[in-house]
């Protein structure tokens, strides 16, 4: 398996930043790097250049937790539940939806950027005309209530690379898989491990499916968050990355990161050399496995909790993005 070693990836880079950067994205074939987090701003920097200077493009009311770019925009989705549509050539806003009537949580890209989707704690998903904002679908299928009766949340949001299916995820571990161009439910999984209902401390539950990612030939859907819970206070459990067969409703392979935290983040190589999940808690990780979940193949640890992760056009490297912190990775095999 093509996959580095932990000793084989360094920071090079880092940009310290005074908010928590909750999401990134980046135009293939440049090293200009979107971002936004808990200032409730949108900036973009060149990462390429000798002294990286963050300018801002504009702001939510609330805090940004979505980006994604479609042909010449960039789309960001924030906890005030508007998608904002931002040139590329120019930074300038271009228009403002009212997506959502609860935060945003994730916000996704087609692979032929013609539709955006996105995930809020309305428990729907709407799917997005990139060049003119029209809503093109409404996805309902993940309960408003857990099964203890508190709110629920649709945490995440995947597109596969042909474009054909969409995957949406909740806290209770489930996952719908729906056809795009119809809009109609295909299949559903369960995954009851990631969800953990605490009766005794405080009466509410904690973990959920935090990020998802179909493998480069469709036929695979990774699962990314937390394993059962000891001490909520804490996050007491590893990191945890469970693989799909969707079609067949199969899970095939799981992985269990090193010590504790969350899985924000996946992302398959193009060539399904490997899987790789990004988190953290009080620190953060990337964690890479063989593309079926069997086993893991190296864990390096990152110098901030991450929260979105960005490939390079070689995928042998990435701006991870989180705690106060951008970070540029490289990595070698």
């Amino acid at each position: 398996m093509n996959a580095p070693g932990a000793d084989k990836v360094k920071v090079v880079k880092q940009l310290a930043r005074p908010e928590i950067v909750f999401a990134a994205a980046r135009r293939t074939g440049t090293s200009v790097l979107y971002f936004g987090g808990s200032d409730f701003r949108v900036h973009a920097v060149d990462l390429g250049s000798d002294r990286p200077e963050p300018r801002e493009l504009g702001a939510h009311s609330s805090y940004v937790t979505g980006l994604a770019v479609a042909g010449g925009s960039l789309v960001s989705g924030g906890y005030d539940g508007r998608l904002i549509w931002w040139d590329l050539s120019t930074g300038s806003q271009v228009r403002v939806v009212d997506a959502h009537a609860k935060w945003i949580r994730r916000v996704a890209a087609s692979p032929d950027g013609q539709l955006i989707a996105s995930v809020a704690d309305d428990m729907v998903c709407r799917l997005w005309e990139s060049t003119t904002g029209a809503l093109h679908a409404e996805l309902h299928g993940h309960d408003e209530t857990t099964p203890h009766h508190f709110p629920s949340m649709l945490y995440a949001v995947a597109f596969s690379e042909d474009g054909k299916h969409l995957a949406t995820g909740d806290k209770v571990g489930r996952v719908n898989l729906w056809s795009v161009e119809d809009g109609r439910a295909v299949a559903r999984l369960t995954a009851p491990t990631f969800y953990t209902w605490d009766p005794v401390q405080r009466r509410h539950s904690i973990g959920g499916i935090r990020a998802l990612a179909f493998s480069p030939d469709g036929s695979r859907l990774a699962i990314g968050g937390i394993g059962q819970i000891g001490n909520i206070d804490h996050l007491d459990s590893k990191p945890r990355i469970e693989v799909f067969d969707w079609r067949a409703g199969r899970r095939i392979g799981e992985v269990q990161g090193e010590g504790r935290g969350l899985v924000e983040h996946l992302v398959y190589h193009p060539r399904s050399e490997w899987l790789m999940g990004a988190g953290g808690y009080s620190d953060g990780f990337l964690l890479f496995c063989d593309p079926d979940a069997t086993k893991a193949l190296a864990q390096a640890k990152m110098p901030m909790y991450v929260h979105d992760v960005v490939l390079n056009d070689d995928h042998n490297g990435a701006v991870a993005v989180g705690h106060h912190k951008l970070a540029t990775v490289i990595w070698s095999t």
